[in-house]
């Protein structure tokens, strides 16, 4: 039965591949000289010279809109460059089409997923070189070499159910083994973790450094610094669309990278300020549901309550349960001292309750919709005038949102899919702010997010609270329900486990009362 390397073996007879696979270690398989993309009048990368060399794990970090995203569309050929040169394997190439770039061994797995849902895992992972025998594709063989392939990278990924009934983590490790079968020499990986589990990151790494040390280089795009630095050997840092430096990670910390990438330092990052409590605004008793159990606690105006715990500990149940859009088994809620009965997303909205969920493409924005639309979803009745739309007023709004979050776009008439995943949170976050909600609920708030629009989206939180309201900061990411949390709240396995006030616990302690040891 056919393992990775047998059918990776499939992909490997172009002179290109085998060109590169004769690169030594740690010599030049990628050169970039002077590398430029302007779209009109916009420099959206500016002459850039990098190196990358054969076996490396040579990470990039930026912000958003730094250029990443360019880079990895010239190198891809699915754009063209305006000037520069690009060498591969000492040779200057065009990669002017995706063709070129995966006939030498160029691939990349994007953050948001590009397979074919409705088709099987193993039809996405042979899409372009079905088995076939006198014309009729063999599903069975096809499916055999896929379970295969998915066990042998450890991934343990059924291959014959439909691509669309996994999750987004699960399908991301599809797109990896895909990459991987294709016999691949240059694998971009952009942002690859940001939907993954623990588990599923885990895998991915392992991965990762199975590829290196068969020859295999690797640039990974990150936001997560700690990732950066357990598999890196070097990192290129990206700013305005220019290249500001590299480094060899062994040279460099966090707090130089940061400072190149946006010209701040990392204190600045998580912006904590000293804000009076107020009074309570909401009280969960008792509260049970799908997925969590007998949750009780509070949060108070000018507070943050931080939620912790690993995947599918019941941090986002209990928020979906207490914003009604799961149903309660158990338990009351108070608002404002009064006891109120929270059936349906309605109930919470009227209370003045807002969600920003963990999966804002899916739950929190219209993606096909523009910005400005968007922003005033949850106001219409606010802007009309019976079945009329005050125009005026609807773009006002949505202008004044835009300035007032720093959201990048050029018009609000820009449909919002066409954006950051940074911008896009701060689209769902202007949303909210329009409807004038008391508590917030923000799920995983800067998933995907850089440094730099991390540290608006946490001074955003500061004039939420200044302004009256509450905050429930669920978050996988320790550092940021740590640092900016006056009560952390520890969850697994379902259940409220421990509690703990601002830096009153160490992160060590926080996470074994995760994990459970």
């Amino acid at each position: 039965m056919a393992n990775l390397e047998e059918i990776s073996h499939r992909h490997d007879d172009s002179a290109e591949r085998t060109e590169a696979s004769r690169i030594p270690a740690g010599s030049p398989i990628l050169e970039l000289r002077g590398l430029q993309k302007n779209y009109g009048y916009v420099q959206a990368l500016k002459p850039a010279t990098i190196t990358f060399l054969a076996g490396e794990i040579h990470a990039i970090v930026g912000e958003n809109g730094a250029g990443k995203s360019t880079l990895i569309k010239l190198l891809t050929g699915v754009i063209r460059r305006t000037a520069g040169e690009i060498y591969w394997c000492g040779h200057p190439v065009q990669l002017a089409t995706p063709n070129e770039a995966i006939a030498r061994g160029i691939n990349a797995v994007h953050q948001e997923v590009v397979l074919c849902p409705h088709l099987t895992v193993a039809a996405n992972l042979f899409l372009g070189d079905e088995m076939n025998r006198f014309g009729l594709m063999r599903k069975r063989d096809m499916e055999k070499a896929a379970q295969t392939v998915l066990n042998d990278l450890g991934f343990g990924l059924p291959a014959a159910v439909p691509l669309s009934s996994l999750t987004i983590g699960q399908q991301q490790l599809v797109a990896t083994a895909r990459a991987a079968m294709r016999g691949t020499q240059f694998l971009i990986f952009d942002e690859p973790t940001a939907y993954l589990t623990r588990q599923e990151s885990a895998q991915l790494f392992k991965l990762i450094r199975r590829l290196q040390s068969e020859g295999v280089t690797i640039v990974y795009i990150s936001h997560r610094m700690e990732e950066v630095f357990e598999l890196a050997d070097r990192v290129s840092v990206l700013r305005d669309g220019t290249h500001v430096g590299t480094r060899n990670i062994s040279e460099t910390n966090d707090d130089e990278l940061i400072a190149l990438m946006i010209n701040r330092s990392i204190e600045q990052i998580y912006h904590k300020e000293e804000i009076p409590i107020g009074e309570t605004l909401l009280e969960a008793r008792g509260l049970s549901g799908p997925g969590f159990a007998d949750v009780s606690l509070s949060v108070r105006a000018g507070e943050i309550v931080g939620l912790y715990g690993l995947i599918g500990a019941g941090r986002s149940e209990f928020a979906l349960g207490l914003y009604g859009r799961q149903p309660l088994s158990a338990g009351e809620i108070y608002w404002q001292g009064k006891k109120v009965d929270i059936r349906h997303e309605s109930d919470a909205m009227k209370l003045g309750i807002a969600l920003a969920p963990e999966s804002r493409r899916d739950q929190g924005l219209c993606l096909n919709l523009p910005i400005g639309l968007n922003i005033n979803l949850p106001i219409f009745k606010r802007l009309s005038r019976g079945p009329i739309i005050n125009h005026g007023e609807e773009a006002a709004n949505a202008d004044r949102q835009i300035k007032d979050l720093s959201i990048k776009t050029p018009s609000r008439r820009v449909p919002v899919s066409s954006m950051s995943g940074g911008n896009q949170q701060k689209v769902v976050i202007g949303k909210w702010l329009s409807h004038g909600a008391k508590l917030f609920i923000f799920d995983e708030p800067t998933v995907g997010v850089d440094v730099g629009t991390k540290a608006e989206i946490y001074r955003l939180f500061a004039k939420l609270l200044k302004d009256g309201a509450g905050i429930i900061l669920i978050s996988s990411y320790l550092p940021e329900v740590y640092e900016l949390a006056d009560r952390l709240h520890v969850f697994r396995g379902g259940q409220l486990v421990a509690s703990h006030d601002y830096h009153k616990s160490s992160h060590e302690e926080v996470l074994g009362e995760a994990i459970g040891v």
